[in-house]
């Protein structure tokens, strides 16, 4: 690989198409924030003659982040697509946020793409989230490379970088993780740092000079071939590890010169299935240059290297009503079958969606099938409906240049589907299936808002209606106890991209208030009642008398009503309307305003007037008694436990579970997991985690991550109570 010299002469802005799916790659590139993938990503569109030498588009903006949002907070918060070609192979560049708050953008990059780029910064190294995506991704056996960037930083050592690699990667076979070049350095400058020039082959022996702004071969010098040959060894040995040609090991150790042909052939195997993961360089190209330093060989690689869509696995197909349907992989003369990956609003085109054609052929101006399943939870109900899409194009930076078609396998913008939301399917109107939903992680950050003003409470309902169809991780809560509107977010800057959006994509404005958890209320002790509700100030009079009991139950009970009436002093038309308003009164709180759960009514006695009784008198005496029977007794404050299960290495256990027991958490338990992960299970109050998914993510440097679920409502320690019911009075 990387041995050709290769001439483009550049064509910024050009749409890119391709016609059949073997000249297709789709590239996700992976790593934290500030590891230079967006950089990376321009580079390698720059050398592919996409953009310009200063690595713009025509209109001067990025081919990456180009969102304003972006532009602020100086960094990438969505998931980006740029297409280049080379060597007649369209690739789709596959952009994503490194920040773990858009983790969504992410895990929609890894659906849309077949391999992976896991860009590593030689001055930060390896952080936790990027191990967790590796392991994601060799879960499912996506075939990965490694991208050492930063190589100019004064304390960049690539050979130490592999290293890092190959124990963070690498745990099954090490040797699984090499490097294919090593960084060729100029003299030292004045600052004592000898810049990246070039890089050297290791399997051809070739030296790649970028040091003129142009890539050169030649020969390596005398000195540099001791370093050479030993990491070619290495390298040699652990691409005839990977090769199916088992005698070749032994061939090679008997001293048998392998040839250079086999060992590529070998390599592009092992590296398309997805058991051998190289390591590359890259650096800033020289100003003025046209070609950023290892953006040639990484093109090589991609091209010869990774998998054509063919070649993976598919996600699972089915019928509507969940039939399985088996499908030729990536077919563009079988049934349409495409995602919505990503999707977002025009100000002048509307809403738009990216979609990832996994079978058939897609084209401007048809009908589709759009279905969508599985997110009522998130606030996107299911639906399935016919459409009318509109143009297709390919994206590039705020560019969209018009394509006749989509085949299998490839990505494209599709205009004026108005009810697709991310995750949708889109398949033939005569044949409608639906894929297999990719896992997408829970938002778990508490946000509630409320309109800033009357104007703004009236776009508030359609602008939050868009924000959660283009964002699948966000979920929409309108919570009936405690009247807020709730946004569950990621992280905190999440939350402040999606409340950005609304203001200057939706024209909405919104004021962040205080979360409320739902708390309720129960007896702690038995009491009685006594309600009576009798007026008489001319025409028909009211008169309705009933005494009641109060009892607790154990949690989850709810509200219990018995009828223990004898003698008719309550008319049996009228016990259902005593229940009525105890029920009523329950549902509005006895004391602070909570709703009253776990007790049991019993109505024992009463009285009634043969005129002046009815329905609503009894309804007003069964809520008088309740309250009356409260006035009497100690009120318990209830508040929601939720059940935690936190995964984290196990070099930060002793302190996740020292933070957990300080917010009144029981611990219930520790599970170890593989690759030296635990997983710690506890009870938490809910108002003791609502800012938990921020706090661990600083706790464990952002290498832990937590699920949660609504276990019981419990009693409040007093001092807590008393605590929340002072800041209610206060709030009031």
């Amino acid at each position: 690989m990387g041995d050709k010299a290769h001439t483009h002469p550049g064509a910024a802005g050009r749409a890119v198409t391709a016609d059949r799916p073997a000249s297709l790659r789709n590239v996700v590139l992976v790593g934290h924030s500030g590891s230079g993938k967006t950089t990376l990503v321009e580079a390698l569109a720059q050398t592919a003659g996409a953009v310009n030498r200063a690595g713009r588009v025509e209109d001067g903006g990025c081919v990456s982040d180009y969102d304003e949002i972006e532009h602020r907070q100086q960094r990438s918060v969505q998931l980006s697509l740029v297409p280049v070609e080379w060597e007649g192979i369209k690739i789709n560049l596959l952009d994503t946020p490194g920040y773990a708050d858009f983790v969504g953008e992410l895990r929609a990059g890894l659906r849309a793409a077949d391999a992976a780029l896991f860009v590593v910064s030689a001055s930060d190294g390896v952080d936790g989230s990027t191990r967790m995506v590796w392991e994601e991704c060799a879960a499912v056996g996506m075939p990965r490379a490694i991208v050492v960037t930063h190589l100019e930083s004064a304390r960049a050592d690539f050979e130490e970088m592999t290293r890092v690699c190959a124990d963070a990667f690498g745990a099954d076979d090490p040797d699984a993780v090499l490097p294919l070049y090593l960084p060729l350095r100029g003299p030292e400058g004045g600052d004592g740092h000898a810049p990246v020039t070039g890089l050297v082959g290791l399997l051809t022996r070739k030296l790649f000079d970028y040091s003129t702004g142009e890539r050169k071969e030649s020969e390596p010098g005398a000195d540099q071939l001791p370093d050479l040959e030993e990491a070619r060894n290495r390298l040699i040995e652990g691409i005839i590890a990977e090769s199916e040609d088992e005698t070749l090991m032994d061939r090679y150790l008997g001293g048998e010169q392998v040839d250079l042909d086999t060992l590529i052939k070998d390599l592009e195997r092992a590296v398309a299935r997805g058991s051998f993961f190289p390591v590359l360089a890259a650096a800033p190209a020289a100003e003025g240059a046209r070609q950023g330093i290892g953006t040639v060989e990484l093109l090589d690689l991609v091209v010869r290297g990774f998998p054509t869509p063919p070649e993976r696995q598919a996600p699972a197909v089915t019928t509507i009503d969940g039939r399985p349907r088996v499908l030729k992989p990536c077919d563009p003369d079988g049934p349409l079958v495409a995602e919505v990956v990503k999707t977002s609003s025009d100000p002048y085109v509307g809403r738009v969606s990216l979609v990832r054609v996994f079978s058939g052929t897609l084209r401007p101006d048809e009908t589709v099938h759009v279905s969508g399943h599985g997110l009522a939870d998130r606030g996107h109900e299911d639906h399935d409906v016919d459409e009318r899409i509109g143009a297709l194009s390919t994206p590039f930076g705020k560019q969209q240049h018009p394509v006749p078609h989509a085949v299998a396998g490839d990505l494209v913008s599709v205009a004026k589907l108005t009810r697709a939301e991310t995750g949708d399917t889109l398949s033939a109107k005569g044949d409608p299936l639906l894929m297999e939903p990719w896992q997408m992680p829970n938002p778990l950050l508490p946000v509630a808002i409320q309109a800033h003003s009357k104007a703004d409470e009236d776009k508030l309902s359609q602008g939050l209606a868009r924000l959660v169809a283009e964002d699948p991780t966000m979920r929409l809560e309108q919570n009936q106890d405690t009247h807020q509107v709730v946004l569950w977010c990621l992280g905190e800057a999440h939350a402040d991209v999606a409340l950005e959006r609304l203001r200057s994509r939706y024209g909405v404005q919104v004021d962040v208030v205080a979360h409320r958890v739902s708390l309720r209320e129960t007896f702690a002790d038995r009491s009685t009642g006594r309600g009576r509700h009798v007026k008489q100030s001319g025409g028909h009079g009211q008169y309705a008398i009933c005494e009641i009991e109060v009892e607790p139950l154990p949690g989850g009970s709810g509200i219990e009503f018995v009828d223990k009436v004898v003698g008719g002093a309550v008319p049996r038309q009228f016990i259902p309307s005593v229940e009525k308003g105890v029920r009523a009164q329950a549902a509005k709180g006895v004391a602070a305003g909570h709703p009253l759960i776990d007790v049991r009514v019993t109505l024992l006695d009463g009285k009634a007037h043969s005129v002046d009784s009815s329905d609503a008198a009894f309804q007003t005496a069964g809520a008088l008694a309740l309250r009356e029977a409260a006035a009497d007794a100690r009120i318990h404050l209830l508040e929601p436990v939720a059940e935690v299960g936190v995964l984290v290495p196990d070099d930060y256990v002793g302190a996740v579970m020292s933070d957990l027991s300080g917010r009144r958490g029981r611990l219930l338990g520790t599970e170890q997991i593989s690759g030296g992960r635990t997983l710690v299970r506890a009870e938490v109050p809910e108002i003791e985690i609502g800012r938990y998914a921020v706090d661990l993510r600083s706790l464990s440097h952002g290498s832990a991550r937590f699920d949660r679920r609504y276990a019981r409502h419990e009693p409040m320690p007093p001092q807590v109570a008393e605590r929340i019911r002072q800041q209610e009075r206060d709030a009031s």
